[in-house]
């Protein structure tokens, strides 16, 4: 049987339409998973934002808990710096009348070598007179 060429047109004019119709199908299938894509990007996007507000805030709090430790650092130094010069003036003190003293024992010493000198001179003075006295005889 060989087919009339209406028949022959209504045919292709079938398969038009049918391939139009897959790929309106395709389309909208390529369509709905490009909407699907799109979704799920603009979701991945904003747990992407939600988890870096997140860490600026952890970074934010670490921040703030680091200054605070520094000026809780900065009060002690300044505390240990304190009794240093508190220190540093009790030695200072300890120093100077360490110095007065041995300024006094230098004074005695001195006296008691001059003291020494005269005993000394006495004792040659004794024996010149004891010595002088020998010649006489």
């Amino acid at each position: 049987m060989t087919q009339s060429p209406d028949e022959a047109r209504f045919a292709r004019l079938e398969a038009r339409v049918e391939a139009a119709a897959t790929a309106a199908t395709a389309a909208a299938t390529d369509a709905a998973a490009a909407r699907y894509l799109a979704a799920a990007h603009d979701r991945d996007i904003a747990d992407l934002g939600v988890k870096v507000n997140a860490c600026r805030a952890a970074i934010d709090g670490l921040g703030e808990q680091t200054r605070a430790r520094f000026g809780e650092m900065d009060k002690r130094f300044e505390r240990v710096d304190a009794r240093f010069e508190r220190l540093e003036t009790k030695v200072d003190a300890g120093f100077a009348v360490m110095d007065a003293k041995f300024a006094e024992y230098d004074q005695g010493f001195a006296a008691m070598r001059h003291g020494f000198d005269q005993t000394a001179a006495g004792f040659a003075r004794i024996e010149q007179l004891l010595t002088a006295g020998d010649d006489d005889r």
